[in-house]
């Protein structure tokens, strides 16, 4: 995508992701050919839809509409079932025809007719299509509500014309967190512009806050962690594989969670209180972090991963 051509694309998409969210924001999305540009160039459309939301605390279809298209669904858009907090394997189990699921949904979960759960079987991973009514779901009334997520939980007969093709639930997940890691790093984004505005007009002993230099080194590790979190997304995006999506997305909720500390102590008071907007970005960064592999499990995973290997992950080209 051309650079002029990006632009164009990333304001329309800012534009919709401030001005709505939720049935409304995806309607908008459709409107302007976000999954037409996903074909196209699916770095650019998952980068900038997702690090926007991010930015703007919307909600959207988007990531069941990313793992659906990945997972091998054509046109449809079932809402996906997702794995536990902080997990990453299938949310389902088949056994002897009867598939029983536990796993999380999406604000959109509810909107779709047509739920796609992922299932551990003995030949391997298949997606299951079902009836979302036949799922049971429950509000989760967490750290934060307005993200929309649902429990799932579910055991239902597995019919013949249910089970499809065996799926790359590996490809799907490793998408699914790049997604994740620049919501991220756009919700920390937001918390850094926060802070950085606050300390401009923020007047302390005659002059600003941001002439002090403990302020100004807060910002200034918050946005070096946040450039190095979106320089290793796009690395993973140009070397795409499983182990470079995990460590995009567990370096992504590690610096979102160090600008969220920093952002926190230059707001000092007003960033506890419910009046100022920090708090929204706060939640939705420690949600976040524990979809798809919190990131404490990922790293762990990828030092484990080194120690039984006794090898490095290759390093990016410089």
């Amino acid at each position: 995508m051309e650079a002029a051509e990006r632009a164009l694309f990333e304001g329309g998409v800012r534009h919709a992701t401030e001005a709505s969210s939720g049935a409304a924001l995806d309607s908008a999305l459709n409107d302007l050919g976000w999954t037409d540009a996903l074909d196209a160039h699916p770095a650019t459309a998952v980068s900038v839809l997702f690090e926007c939301l991010g930015g703007s605390h919307a909600t959207s279809g988007a990531l069941d509409w990313l793992l659906a298209a990945e997972l091998g669904t054509g046109s449809r858009r079932p809402g996906v079932v997702l794995p536990a907090l902080r997990a990453c394997d299938p949310p389902g189990d088949l056994s002897d025809d009867r598939c029983v699921v536990q796993g999380l949904g999406t604000e959109a979960f509810g909107r779709s007719d047509e739920a796609l759960v992922v299932a551990e079987t003995t030949e391997g991973v298949a997606a299951l299509a079902v009836a979302t009514e036949a799922l049971q779901r429950r509000p989760v009334h967490g750290l934060d509500p307005a993200l929309g997520l649902v429990e799932v939980t579910g055991t239902f007969d597995v019919g013949p014309r249910t089970v499809q093709e065996p799926v790359d639930w590996d490809g799907a997940v490793a998408l699914g967190q790049l997604a994740l890691g620049s919501e991220l790093v756009g919700a920390a984004r937001a918390m850094l512009e926060l802070a950085r505005v606050h300390a401009l007009e923020r007047m302390q002993f005659g002059r600003p806050i941001a002439t002090f230099q403990a302020v100004r080194h807060r910002l200034a590790d918050a946005l070096v962690s946040l450039e190095a979190a979106g320089a290793l997304l796009e690395a993973a995006w140009e070397e795409p594989s499983a182990v470079n999506a995990r460590m995009a997305k567990a370096f992504a909720g590690r610096s979102a969670r160090s600008a969220a500390r920093h952002c926190q102590q230059v707001l000092a008071g007003i960033g506890f209180t419910t009046e100022h907007p920090l708090h929204l970005f706060v939640r939705r960064t420690v949600v976040l972090d524990q979809l798809l592999g919190a990131g404490s499990a990922l790293t762990h995973e990828l030092g484990t991963d080194i120690l039984e290997r006794c090898t490095l992950p290759p390093a990016f080209p410089l």
